[in-house]
């Protein structure tokens, strides 16, 4: 979103507020830097190991009152997460109208992607404007009956945020210098395996199952795979339980957005079971290996 939140801060006659959530909170103040963001609002609503519907809930508690204060004459969210569902109901209960943005992004199963699937759908339900990020994403909600005055193809923010990114990364200066230094450990001589993962759908078994796969291909001594360990438990688990010994594998903790940016431009390869990810990668020129059942669907610029 952060691309959109600077476009609108440009226009002439457009007020805007940002609010967010507090999830993942050293991911949110790396990102919100990054592009020299500040929240107008904080829910704060990060707690250990909260359950779908405590998250749904504690979005919805929060946001309603800012909604009912504010008045804003609509309510922009983004994505598939259960905090754009939760946004957008809390605007329809206070009858202002919702903006999608990457809407139209579909499976066709509804346990698959789980459970961004459903919440795509239901935010759908209560959308006035769904802006779809590809022809494909517009054709997809035209077929479920949605107004076509009311579906307009934008472009994926995602995609803008990175390469506007990537481009500052690339300019001579002390972002790169910065970056260059921070990573001149990696072997320039071997290949570099850039890994994600963090999805629910792999807890357990899953990420056991990836783990395997990575171990057998650290065995190569031509590549060197970097994985920066998301902070849910369930995924440190694992990972570390498995991997901390295995040779080629450097295991680390998650990234700030230019970091990341850094090392997708300088991969040979990535491996995750990110949906955004499974977008970027391609708008880098880096191919990307899904790590998920069902790859998210029609997305893309």
């Amino acid at each position: 979103m952060a691309p959109l939140v600077l476009a609108l801060g440009e226009a002439e006659g457009i007020v805007t507020r940002v609010c967010v959530t507090g999830q993942h909170r050293q991911m949110l103040d790396d990102v919100m830097s990054a592009f020299s963001l500040k929240a107008d609002y904080d829910l704060n609503i990060m707690r250990p190991n909260q359950s779908l519907s405590e998250v749904f809930s504690a979005v919805m508690t929060g946001i309603d009152p800012i909604i009912a204060d504010y008045k804003p004459d609509y309510v922009l969210v983004q994505g598939d997460t259960a905090t754009s569902t939760a946004a957008a109901l809390a605007a329809f209960f206070r009858s202002v109208s919702v903006g999608h943005v990457e809407a139209g992004l579909r499976t066709g199963n509804l346990m698959s992607p789980w459970p961004e699937e459903a919440n795509r759908r239901v935010t759908a339900v209560v959308t006035t404007r769904h802006y779809a990020p590809t022809s494909r994403a517009r054709s997809a909600l035209l077929k479920e009956g949605y107004p076509p005055d009311a579906v307009i193809v934008t472009g994926n923010t995602v995609i803008d945020g990175l390469l506007r990114m990537a481009a500052n990364i690339a300019q001579p200066g002390e972002l790169r210098r910065s970056l260059e230094v921070k990573y001149s450990w990696l072997d320039t001589s071997k290949r570099l395996v850039l890994v994600t993962g963090h999805r629910r759908e792999s807890f357990g078994s899953g990420f056991r199952q990836i783990c395997e796969a990575l171990k057998t291909i650290s065995r190569r001594d031509d590549i060197q795979i970097v994985y920066p360990v998301h902070l849910n438990p369930n995924v440190r688990g694992p990972v570390f339980d498995h991997l901390r010994d295995a040779s080629n594998i450097f295991l680390i903790e998650p990234l700030n957005y230019p970091e990341f940016v850094y090392l997708m431009t300088r991969s040979y390869l990535i491996l995750t079971d990110s949906g955004g990810i499974q977008e970027e990668a391609p708008a880098l020129r880096k191919p990307v290996l899904v790590m998920r059942d069902t790859r998210r669907a029609h997305g893309g610029r």
